[in-house]
């Protein structure tokens, strides 16, 4: 990698083309170079915080692997999850929209790494006007996958809102072996922990998936697809419409059919 000295100090600058985080990829060259420098490689370890509930967003992470959650929580503690977040994003977006902090708590479900960065070296990119609209559409996607999420709990039934997690998960973690506990997906669904066992039953009786102690197996991918029914889709293809790449190398988490090790 590059280096270039700041204060005297060699310090290694990152090289776009290798970071698989795809809102870094997407930005404009002169962008990326203007926040090269200040991209810190960081370890994601289970249950870090990325952004804690009404303190200010200091720092922003852009997730190179793993899967974070983004979490709403009442006064009286009882949470449910309300967004993802995994290669295709970044940690902290309010600040996309001049806030400072969130009652949300965004934090690590599945181990990664990533790429941090000061807030206050962030914002300046966005008088790039091509910059900004890049963030904003990614802004939108994150809108729509709420909005799924309030019609998967409203009009769709355990086992499909299941599907429809598992595959969210699938599409950021490119793996078919998910490092998931069934307490994790209670909590994440909002349901009692006996209630997600017997919903894995389900789809593990249809070959979808196959359920061990933490860990859940992609099987067929297609079968998920068919389960959930329409609660999944929308907000994945929006993001591809929007902020997908042209370039070959790229390993879109679209797949219809089978699973990543086939």
């Amino acid at each position: 990698m590059p280096t270039q000295t700041h204060g005297g100090d060699a310090v290694t600058k990152i090289a776009q083309k290798d970071i698989r985080n795809r809102l870094l990829r997407r930005l404009p060259e002169e962008a990326f170079d203007h926040i090269a420098s200040d991209l810190k490689p960081i370890d994601l370890p289970v249950r870090r915080s990325l952004v804690e509930p009404n303190q200010p967003i200091e720092h922003l992470c852009f997730i190179e692997s793993g899967l974070a959650s983004m979490v709403a929580a009442a006064s009286t503690g009882i949470g449910i999850e309300v967004g993802q977040v995994g290669y295709e994003g970044m940690s902290g977006y309010p600040v996309l929209l001049g806030v400072d902090k969130t009652p949300n708590r965004t934090f690590m479900q599945v181990s990664g790494d990533g790429l941090e960065l000061p807030t206050s070296r962030f914002l300046p990119l966005l008088r790039d006007e091509a910059t900004r609209l890049m963030f904003l559409r990614y802004v939108h996607t994150r809108e729509l996958q709420l909005a799924h999420s309030a019609l998967a709990a409203g009009r769709y039934n355990m086992h499909q809102r299941l599907a429809r997690w598992l595959l969210m998960c699938h599409d950021r973690l490119l793996v078919d072996d998910m490092p998931v506990t069934h307490e994790f997906l209670a909590l994440m669904l909002g349901v009692r922990r006996s209630g997600v066992t017997d919903h894995l039953h389900i789809l593990e009786g249809i070959r979808a998936i196959k359920s061990t102690r933490g860990k859940v197996q992609i099987l067929n991918r297609q079968v998920l697809l068919d389960v959930a029914d329409g609660c999944y889709g929308a907000p994945e293809t929006e993001y591809e419409r929007l902020l997908g790449f042209v370039s070959s190398d790229d390993q879109r988490p679209a797949r219809l059919k089978g699973t990543w090790n086939a």
